[in-house]
């Protein structure tokens, strides 16, 4: 999953969400140098990601693209993922996505010093860019996949995945549909545990 479903799925508490913002660039056992709440945001990414990894629908979304972008397919599923819960945000929350998205970007600057690095680098251009709010429209989706191949140095091809997301828009959606509503489960289970 991509940015937006991470922090969906940490739930409310503002910790356990930059846990698991941050948690790709948190390697290894350096989890254990956080406040326990931000620990526990970034072994549920972890656990979220397994799960993910794993999916037998997930693996029907990859195997759509695996002949065009090879090892890529699962990064822009993830991407094309977090579109389907940006277009249907309203089945998952009775928060309006932009007030959601906000809220989020006011919690990154407030914790800005907490943040690794190569997040505080990102962080100005995915809040002037609002990523996470233009993950809704394909347009939006599009310009992220560029940047993503801009990122690979074009070896990825990434820029002409909407093509697909747009042939096969129908089954891509049903398939991160049934699979999201398992990974909420799998999530709050998690949350739990952890």
């Amino acid at each position: 999953m991509n940015f937006l479903a991470h922090i969906y799925l940490s739930g409310n508490d503002e910790e356990v969400i930059i846990g698991n913002f941050i948690a790709d660039g948190i390697k290894g056992k350096r989890y254990q140098k956080f406040p326990p709440l931000i620990a526990k945001g970034i072994l549920l990414h972890r656990a979220i990601d397994t799960f993910t990894d794993a999916h037998p629908t997930v693996h029907q979304s990859t195997a759509r693209l695996h002949k065009n972008y090879s090892h890529y397919s699962g990064v822009i599923v993830d991407i094309l993922y977090d579109h389907f819960l940006a277009k249907n945000w309203s089945n998952y929350s009775d928060e309006p996505l932009a007030d959601y998205v906000e809220n989020f970007y006011t919690l990154l600057r407030k914790n800005f010093t907490i943040l690794p690095a190569r997040i505080q680098k990102m962080m100005p251009y995915m809040i002037a860019d609002n990523w996470l709010l233009s993950y809704a429209t394909v347009e939006g989706i599009s310009k992220i996949l560029a940047q993503m191949n801009v990122r690979t140095k074009g070896v990825s091809k990434m820029n002409l995945a909407v093509a697909e997301l747009e042939e096969y828009y129908e089954e891509f959606e049903a398939e991160f549909t049934s699979f999201f509503d398992e990974l909420i489960v799998f999530s709050h289970e998690t949350l739990d545990r952890l």
